[in-house]
């Protein structure tokens, strides 16, 4: 299920939502307008190639162990 970044056109706000297939268009949970514009988001992919080894990857969050590094979680 993917999470997309929406900005809208009514009020400005921005977020995000999880969007599934079988749920209704998402609205604003600010002004809960439907004018949303989908934004492009960033991601980030880390593949098996080559040129990447295991000292490039982020050390894991010493409080949790994720993979994202510290800081990454709500306990560092």
């Amino acid at each position: 299920m993917p999470i997309y970044e929406y900005a809208c056109g009514s009020c400005g706000n921005e977020f995000e939502t999880l969007v599934r297939a079988s749920t209704p268009a998402p609205e604003c949970p600010n002004c809960h307008g439907t004018q949303l514009h989908k934004k492009l988001s960033t991601f980030a992919a880390i593949g098996g190639g080559s040129t990447m080894s295991a000292s490039d990857m982020p050390a894991p969050c010493g409080a949790c162990g994720n993979p994202g590094g510290p800081g990454s979680c709500q306990f560092n």
